[in-house]
């Protein structure tokens, strides 16, 4: 099992409980880690703007003492797979269709309500599809809430096509293939007659240019000082919008004019040369994947200590915090040390304890990542503060590198201090887990 969060409440809900209960969807399987791996670097990019998610956990067995079920849920998906709406199953939930849909940026989720006033459990532009599409007629009118612009998508990792997915809600097609089709789905009759009157009219371009010029006219009429109309409150929309009025001229009839001058300026204009530039091959150089973890760790609020002596290391960044007590994973310093310096540890995981210290598997260049594995997790979710060793040779370049190590385990990636992004997009240090993170990277086996 898979789960990525910022906060580290995933963490908590999977390892202090003796009983885990997993939901997962049926289209969230995926074949093996590699496609894993792909996934996990497409998602925070596309929903955060972050390489990787705070926490990224991978989990496999239950831990001691604890009893993990897993339910896959159907819930109306393989309806939607045998529709002309499965492409929506292809969503991996980053939210990037809606950062980037108009409508929902102005709205807001709230404002995707069912005929019988129930918020829809999935707004926005996939929403719009999915919410129909598991649940029925009561949300098929949120496909009318698009301008179909395509920035959705435009702005999805996977490429769903959703203009094309809400075209189809729209035209009814919810249903399996072979279903009777029901065009304008969602619209009221009132609406559905407007949009048969504008059909017949844009259909015909001498009534259609005909009509533009009586728009044009009574507009002017209704608000001759102003550019804007002000629609009455019984409208719905007269409380906080205003209609522009109608252009005086058509597009057609500007670009008459533009084309004339178009005409008659060709000449001055130069041929302009082909001046592209074949690609260079730029030198390739070995990457320091000690500097650049230290780069990727330190944006994202992180600290990282090289050191030939990381006992000593942790010790006197203990002493500089006044601290005496802390939890401290097996085989990972010099105990004996520790104890002649005035600190105590224990190895029992203690949310009371302000500093915890555990040991790396790996380390992440292209990220700032270190993994932790096995049954030593709490140590890095409990205490306030979490100090990592990490063997210098055991930096890796990438994710992809990393993730045979975890065929079989619980693991975590672990990426920065505990954070939110649930405030449009802005990242808040300190939420659930941990609120420092200390890498201190063993360079006494460089070889």
């Amino acid at each position: 099992l898979c789960i990525v969060t910022n906060e580290g409440n995933a963490r908590m809900v999977t390892s202090l409980p003796k009983t885990h209960i997993a939901l997962m969807g049926m289209e969230r399987l995926v074949p093996n880690l590699d496609d894993l791996a792909l996934m996990l670097s497409l998602l925070p990019r596309s929903a955060t703007g972050q390489k990787l998610t705070v926490y990224t956990q991978l989990l496999h067995k239950p831990m001691p003492d604890q009893a993990r079920h897993l339910i896959i849920l159907d819930n109306g998906r393989s309806r939607i797979r045998n529709s002309p709406l499965k492409e929506s199953l292809y969503c991996i939930r980053c939210g990037a269709c809606l950062n980037a849909c108009p409508v929902f940026r102005e709205l807001s989720g709230h404002a995707y309500i069912g005929r019988d006033l129930s918020i829809a459990p999935y707004p926005g532009p996939i929403g719009s599809v999915i919410s129909p599409g598991l649940l029925g007629e009561n949300y098929v009118h949120l496909a009318q809430a698009s301008s179909l612009c395509g920035a959705c998508k435009e702005a999805c990792p996977v490429d769903i096509d959703l203009p094309n997915l809400l075209t189809r809600v729209r035209a009814g097609e919810i249903e399996e293939r072979g279903k009777k089709k029901d065009g304008g789905a969602g619209l009221t009759r009132a609406t559905k007659l407007g949009l048969q009157i504008y059909t017949r009219l844009a259909t015909q371009p001498k009534l259609f240019a005909l009509s533009q010029k009586f728009a044009s006219l009574g507009t002017h009429l209704l608000s001759p000082r102003s550019q804007w109309m002000r629609l009455p409150a019984f409208t719905g929309w007269g409380y906080s919008k205003d209609f522009p009025r109608f252009a005086g001229k058509t597009f057609r009839e500007r670009w008459k004019v533009e084309r004339v001058i178009l005409s008659e300026t060709k000449d001055l204009l130069h041929d302009e040369k082909d001046s592209s530039v074949a690609p260079q091959t730029l030198p390739q150089s070995d990457i320091n994947l000690m500097q650049q973890f230290t780069t990727e760790l330190t944006a994202l609020s992180g600290n990282v200590y090289q050191t030939n002596d990381p006992t000593q290391a942790v010790i006197e960044y203990l002493h500089s915090k006044s601290v005496k007590k802390i939890y401290l994973q097996s085989n990972v310093l010099d105990e004996s040390r520790l104890r002649q310096s005035g600190i105590d540890f224990t190895q029992d995981p203690d949310p009371t304890l302000a500093v915890g210290v555990t040991k790396a598997w790996v380390g992440l260049a292209d990220t700032g990542s270190v993994l932790e594995a096995d049954d030593e997790l709490l140590g890095s979710l409990l205490p306030e503060i979490h100090l990592t060793i990490l063997d210098v040779q055991n930096i890796l370049p990438s994710l992809p590198d990393a993730m045979h190590l975890v065929n079989g385990r619980n693991a975590v990636l672990i990426t920065g201090p505990s954070r939110t992004a649930d405030i449009e997009m802005t990242l808040t240090i300190g939420v659930h887990g941990p609120k420092e993170l200390h890498v201190f990277v063993d360079d006494s086996k460089r070889g």
